[in-house]
């Protein structure tokens, strides 16, 4: 049967020796965009709570963070970054809540005001979004579509249950996320990122006198032109707004 297929092939890309954590979470991303029927885009995501003594802590309070995450493409990657910054969305509700979370048309949503317009514009209009225990953090594994109703999510649910539960087995198994420096190390770059859009931001809402969502959405159009993440279309502004305002040696 296919989901036993592609359940076990989402395992193998969690188990695979030589490959990043973060490429684990890529290609288990499109195994399941490819294999899901009515899926055209999937994410994965390990996060972690914020605890006392972790950096920027004031910055996160109350909210988990990310330690690494698989988008199987990038119009889908943006939305995720959008829901990050803002904290609103399906997967963002998913961790906080620690249950599924069904979307059947993004567009008849009430829960998330910030995210609607993202979502029109990724694609995604419809989701199945299911969270997992993973060594002391949280799998969420989200499956999308460009379209509205494109699944039963009666008979999804245990579908993308399923899967998060094998590529959580399956990253444990491989000692993906047992290393804590290295996980602190994610941490940072995470939290990190997030501090660098506001930055970005402000830099475009300064100059171009918009908001805060006006300034996301040229970062977000720039991302999707170059098929790069938000984060490093913000990073790439910040250095380069820094460079230009540094004073000159004589």
């Amino acid at each position: 049967m296919w989901v036993e297929r592609l359940a076990r092939e989402i395992g193998a890309h969690g188990q695979a020796e030589g490959g990043s954590p973060e490429r684990a979470l890529d290609q288990m991303s499109i195994a399941a965009a490819r294999g899901v029927p009515g899926c055209s885009a999937a994410l994965v995501v390990i996060w972690r709570d914020v605890v006392p003594g972790d950096v920027h802590t004031a910055e996160v309070a109350g909210r988990q963070v990310v330690v690494d995450y698989g988008a199987s493409h990038s119009d889908l990657a943006t939305a995720f970054e959008h829901q990050y910054t803002t904290d609103e969305g399906p997967t963002v509700q998913a961790v906080r809540e620690m249950a599924p979370v069904t979307v059947g048309d993004v567009l008849r949503e009430d829960r998330w005001p910030r995210y609607t317009s993202m979502g029109v514009q990724s694609g995604d209009r419809s989701s199945v979004t299911f969270p997992c225990e993973l060594d002391g953090a949280v799998l969420t594994f989200g499956v999308h579509a460009g379209r509205a109703d494109a699944f039963d999510a009666t008979a999804l649910s245990p579908v993308v249950a399923l899967l998060a539960e094998h590529a959580a087995m399956a990253l444990h198994s491989a000692g993906r996320y047992t290393d804590v420096a290295r996980e602190a190390a994610h941490m940072r770059r995470a939290m990190n990122a997030r501090a660098i859009i506001d930055q970005a931001k402000g830099i475009i809402m300064h100059a171009r006198g918009c908001d805060a969502v006006q300034a996301f959405e040229q970062l977000r159009q720039v991302a999707q032109r170059n098929r790069v993440k938000v984060a490093e279309v913000a990073r790439r502004l910040v250095e380069e707004h820094a460079a230009s305002t540094a004073p000159t040696r004589r």
